[in-house]
């Protein structure tokens, strides 16, 4: 039976193989990887689609700072076994989390990815004007979208690395606790 469930430790192999699947070996040396480096997937945001113990898709959000000062969501990787591709386990997946997000009091979202794919969800070129990425990225494929009214109104710069982790990436100063 097909069903979404939050990653676990003993997922980390097949969550790898799949990626490894997706992607290939390559996919490290990606400007979202480095952003990526040393740093831990948000908590509570890390989900796969299982059906009978294999898992054939995964999500995954990373804290990010765009312009040294608003704290946002960086989506991905998403992957999907290709033999399912289409079916619609990567939209469901994203659903599922960005209604998470919103939730738990996140903001923004941005990623790098396809727009015709990712507009079906609410991502756009537009919400993503004026942010960049160190390193080679396609502009044109640098989406955003605002889980808060007005989120991504006038917010622009370099998306870096978070200065800290101890509040949700995206979150806003009001009702977050810095307690763990």
């Amino acid at each position: 039976m097909s069903h979404m469930s939050p990653e676990l430790p003993e997922h980390a192999g097949a969550v790898e193989d799949l990626l490894d699947l997706c992607f290939g070996p390559g996919r490290y040396a990606k400007t979202a990887y480095r952003l990526r480096e040393g740093v831990e997937p948000v908590e509570g945001l890390s989900w796969l689609w299982i059906d009978n113990g294999e898992v054939q898709g995964t999500i995954r959000y990373w804290p990010v700072l765009i312009g040294g000062k608003w704290p946002a969501l960086m989506l991905g990787p998403l992957a999907v076994l290709p033999r399912l591709q289409g079916t619609g386990i990567g939209r469901a997946l994203m659903r599922h989390t960005l209604d998470l997000a919103r939730e738990m009091g996140h903001e923004r979202v941005m990623l790098v990815g396809d727009e015709p794919y990712y507009a079906r969800v609410g991502f756009s070129r537009a919400a993503g004007k004026g942010l960049d990425m160190p390193g080679p990225v396609d502009h044109s494929r640098l989406l955003a979208l605002a889980l808060a009214e007005g989120a991504m109104d006038g917010v622009a710069g370099m998306i870096g690395k978070p200065l800290s982790t101890s509040k949700p990436a995206g979150a806003s100063a009001k009702g977050v606790s810095d307690a763990a």
